[in-house]
């Protein structure tokens, strides 16, 4: 999402990639291509590290910067860069100042050599964390829990005889989701937490093996997919093959995989622990259509996550399928954010309402959520003004009534529009003729045999939340 309609859709955090090509390739170009390939994951701030394993320890080189991949990165960058391993990162900060010295890769050195560091979620044990290196004297540069993290990692290394080990000790004491992929000299690890609510998948291209926080990142740069990172698993990759330790990973029934990977934050064309996100997303527009039919002359989605829902809907109730809106794609960061009072605009900057596919017709709109409704009234009153005659609103996910501790940014439920209110109160609200969310009992038919984090639909969470919260006192 663009960084100008903030106040309008929901945030993922992150996305990562790292890749060890072993047969000594520049690796430089190929980060950037999978952060491409991530840059719906976020577009705050990008970077960069790579490092040259045949080289001198502790020589990485790194360029990050805010906005998009194509703002920071020039062709000239990528001649600079020579290493055969290196790690990238997109960001979207979930709370806090979006700076510089927030942005990752998080390049650390120290006593044994040099760490880079990617990370996408978020700790709710930062605090703790955090607090216990200062009162050891640890000096931090940035607000985000990655640096936390590293700090951890670089204690454990002092004391034990690898990388590996010295981030296995460290992610112990980790609470919360990370998905997270660390460089040293010789090695590539990544690491997913117990519940896995975070994506992160292996890749293999030629003698290049590769790890991302999504299959399209691979299928960009023209890798097979191995296979995913098991929620609790490190792997760590070297010229000897890949290592596995499961000594985090809990029973199937215990995890907790982010519902929303599949609802709207992950690309359609991914696959999540080996479900396909289109197909997610075509069941949800069916349990929709099942459970919330109305008589209607056409369904359309709000694109790009709502479009895949309003297929599955047509298909279910036989009522056509159209396209209703026309996106802006040149939209980047750097868009003048409006100000307060033309905020209308904004909508109407990124879509617009095809006329001649609306006018005199009643209209089914899929949407992937509605958060605080400033949205959903500007989307339903643009169809209205382009000539429907009804607009029935159907809501791919349940509404929201609790806030997320693990790296969406659903913010406290004084500011979700179904708190308090009743689905009849919502209508109102948004203008529409009808409306319709997905059963709460329907998730987990989409995700079939994997179990999934609903908190912020039920307020029942895999992992207890911190008893205050403290988001926005940390920046992710």
């Amino acid at each position: 999402m663009n960084h100008y309609d903030t106040d309008f859709k929901l945030k993922e955090e992150c996305g990562v990639f790292g890749i060890y090509d072993f047969d000594g390739n520049d690796v430089a170009s190929s980060i950037y291509y999978g952060l491409f390939a991530l840059q719906h994951r976020g577009q705050e701030s990008c970077g960069i590290a790579v490092s040259d394993t045949k080289g001198p320890l502790g020589n990485m080189q790194q360029k990050k910067g805010m906005g998009l991949c194509n703002e920071v990165f020039e062709p000239e960058d990528f001649e600079k860069m020579h290493g055969d391993i290196g790690v990238g990162h997109v960001r979207y900060s979930t709370a806090g100042e979006s700076t510089i010295a927030n942005a990752q890769p998080l390049v650390l050195n120290y006593i044994k050599g040099t760490l880079g560091l990617v990370h996408n979620g978020n700790l709710i044990n930062a605090h703790e964390l955090r607090r216990e290196l200062e009162y050891d004297g640890a000096i931090f540069q940035t607000t985000i829990d990655t640096e936390v993290m590293a700090y951890h990692i670089a204690r454990q290394r002092v004391k034990t005889a690898s990388v590996e080990e010295a981030v296995m000790n460290a992610a112990k004491k980790l609470k919360g989701a990370f998905s997270i992929i660390v460089m040293s000299p010789r090695k590539l690890i990544g690491l997913r937490d117990p519940q896995g609510f975070r994506p992160l998948c292996i890749g293999k291209r030629d003698n290049a093996y590769i790890l991302a926080s999504e299959t399209c990142a691979l299928d960009t740069i023209g890798a097979e997919f191995i296979r995913d990172v098991e929620p609790g698993e490190m792997v760590t990759i070297t010229p000897n093959g890949i290592m596995s330790d499961k000594s985090l990973c809990i029973p199937e029934e215990k995890r907790g995989r982010c519902i929303f990977e599949w609802i709207y934050f992950a690309r359609p064309d991914s696959y999540i622990d080996e479900v396909s996100v289109y197909n997610a997303r075509i069941a949800a527009g069916r349990f929709l259509a099942k459970d919330c039919p109305v008589d209607a002359d056409v369904v359309v989605g709000v694109p790009e996550s709502g479009n895949a829902a309003a297929m599955g809907y047509a298909m279910e109730s036989g009522i056509p399928y159209g396209t209703a809106f026309v996106k802006n794609t040149y939209v980047g960061r750097t868009f003048i954010k409006p100000k307060q009072k033309n905020r209308e605009s904004s909508v109407s900057i990124k879509l617009n309402a095809l006329r001649g596919a609306v006018a005199g017709k009643r209209v089914i709109m899929i949407d992937d959520s509605i958060v605080r409704g400033t949205t959903s009234d500007r989307i339903v009153r643009m169809l209205r003004d382009a000539g429907a005659t009804e607009v029935h609103v159907r809501i791919s996910s349940p509404p929201f009534l609790w806030p997320c501790y693990f790296g969406t940014d659903v913010p406290a439920r004084e500011q979700l529009i179904a708190y308090n209110r009743t689905i009849e109160e919502i209508r109102q609200v948004i203008g529409a003729d009808s409306l319709g969310y997905l059963d709460l009992s329907r998730l987990e038919q989409m995700v079939p045999g994997k179990s999934i984090c609903k908190g912020c639909f039920s307020g029942s969470y895999p992992l207890a939340p911190p008893t205050e919260d403290i988001r926005g006192n940390y920046d992710r």
